[in-house]
């Protein structure tokens, strides 16, 4: 079964092995074991690739990216407060500023969020409390 789901502006689609009820139980099991080694070699990929070109992240490098994920919400939000001050209708030098801004905003928590699942996933370390 495909499942789709959208994040922002782009769309992601999950491929989940679902057995066929009518197929026989000796090749589910079989098809199970290969997915297994097959999802295994992407994990073991991924925690090699990026630990070592992470290393391992701690609470600051999460507190450091999201004070700049907050920045640049606040600037985005706050410029187009300005833009609209006044109910003015914003320019097109306007807009293309916000758009820039919200990009920047977009793109950090993106990148928040898949260093967060890279934590969950066990691709990257973090200290024990």
């Amino acid at each position: 079964m495909s499942t789709t789901r959208m994040t922002s502006l782009r769309r992601t689609v999950h491929d989940h092995f679902e057995p066929d009820e009518a197929a026989d139980p000796k090749a589910q099991r079989q098809l199970r074991g290969q997915l297994e080694q097959i999802d295994y070699a992407a994990y073991d990929a991924n925690r090699k690739v990026l630990g070592a070109t992470l290393g391992g992240v701690d609470v600051q490098k999460f507190q450091r990216l999201a004070l700049a994920t907050a920045q640049c919400r606040a600037r985005w939000v706050a410029a187009a407060l300005a833009a609209t001050e006044g109910a003015a209708v914003p320019t097109p030098d306007q807009i293309q500023k916000l758009a820039q801004l919200r990009c920047a905003y977009e793109e950090l928590a993106e990148v928040y969020d898949a260093m967060r699942r890279m934590v969950e996933r066990g691709y990257l370390t973090y200290p024990a409390a």
